[in-house]
């Protein structure tokens, strides 16, 4: 054996006897490391599905508490994103448990970790699936979200009240404000009435408190009339149907399709306490203002269901605070296929003193008065008919 082959045995042998020596430290590492046991995951899965059908499947009380609907209508919009392949059931978490995350979130504003530590899932995994629910959503507004009946609206029709003078009208504009988190440098554009940063939103409600349009992202120190402006522009935006109109505060101005109040009367119903209506505006402005009640309804019903748009910081990113915003209205609409739940403000508790100031004024004189409006209702929402 040659001198260079011993060198090569004897290297070997000394690394052989250093990697022992690594594996003899590393072992005893270990061994002095506390045991750090997992559950298996099917025993994870088992605790996230007795979590769940604790809280949707056990009744509608429970279910209305977290999720904010039915358990009908719950497991119904489940199975239409499964339908439609907008969600997809995985090995470890079902589309019912995915929409349920959300529905939770939205439902009391809280945070992913919150979620998380509920329904067994990591931040992470909370986050990913609330962003693929809130798009499924919104591949859905075109469908819950429609244009309104041309017909004469149920409330109206046979109404002595507002038919046949409102008889054309398919619904109510006005706006709310929702609170915003913007960068530092968008917040003065952002905080307008209120002492917080806001968006300005914008929908068109039917007489069912469904709404039939939506335009979110506005800042909060935008006019009313400009946001009706730029839905009207919009590619797909605001249509009024041929020969109707819709009830609008004085903020949005007279035009074509959109009627206002008489300015300088009497409009809001607090303002009228017993008192009789003296001339045919402020007739017509009571009239309005009962009508005009249902979008205050359905918004304060959105806010009241969804706490994540009731005065709440946010805490996502602005386009998705739009979009949340969105996916809410379109929510409710699809709740209300389901009939009134216990989020819907019943209409005695806004509409309680409609009948005070007219009760004192004959009907004849309310006919009388109503009858002489004409002109007037021609110029300010363009009608080429004279059946008002």
């Amino acid at each position: 054996m040659d001198k260079k082959t011993k060198m090569l045995i004897c290297a070997a042998a000394a690394q052989w006897f250093i990697n022992m020596i690594a594996l003899v430290v590393q072992s005893r590492k270990r061994k002095r490391r506390e045991a750090i046991t997992y559950a298996p995951i099917d025993e994870r899965d088992r605790m996230r599905r007795e979590y769940f059908d604790n809280k949707v499947w056990k009744n509608d009380t429970t279910c209305v508490n977290m999720l904010r609907l039915r358990r009908a209508p719950f497991f119904q919009f489940c199975q239409l994103f499964r339908d439609r392949n907008l969600l997809k059931d995985t090995i470890h978490m079902s589309i019912e448990q995915q929409v349920a995350m959300f529905l939770h979130t939205v439902g009391h504003n809280v945070r992913n970790r919150v979620i998380g530590g509920n329904f067994g899932r990591s931040g992470e995994v909370v986050s990913r699936y609330f962003k693929k629910v809130l798009h499924a959503i919104g591949e859905l507004r075109d469908e819950l979200i429609r244009k309104p009946s041309l017909g004469t609206q149920k409330k109206i029709e046979g109404n002595h009240r507002w038919d046949p003078y409102f008889k054309d009208c398919v619904g109510v504009i006005d706006g709310t404000h929702v609170r915003a988190s913007v960068t530092p440098d968008m917040e003065a554009a952002f905080r307008g009435r209120k002492k917080y940063t806001t968006q300005n939103v914008m929908a068109a409600v039917d007489f069912e408190l469904r709404f039939t349009y939506v335009l979110a992202g506005w800042e909060g120190t935008s006019h009313d009339a400009v946001v009706l402006r730029d839905a009207l522009g919009r590619e797909n935006g605001l249509r009024v149907p041929q020969g109707k109109f819709y009830l609008v505060d004085a903020g949005y101005g007279a035009k074509p399709g959109f009627l206002p109040t008489f300015r300088g009367m009497r409009y809001h119903l607090n303002e009228w306490g017993n008192n009789p209506v003296q001339n045919e505006k402020e007739l017509f402005n009571l009239r309005h203002s009962s009508l005009r009640t249902t979008v205050e309804r359905a918004f304060g019903s959105l806010k009241r269901r969804f706490k994540i748009l009731d005065d709440a910081t946010p805490f996502f990113l602005y386009p998705t605070q739009v979009d949340i915003v969105v996916a809410c209205c379109i929510i409710q609409n699809w709740v209300l296929n389901d009939g009134i739940d216990e989020y819907i403000i019943p209409e005695d508790e806004w509409v309680a003193n409609i009948t005070h100031a007219s009760s004192s004024t004959g009907q004849a004189q309310e006919h009388a008065y109503m009858a002489n409006l004409g002109k007037d209702l021609l110029i300010k929402y363009g009608k080429t008919d004279k059946t008002i």
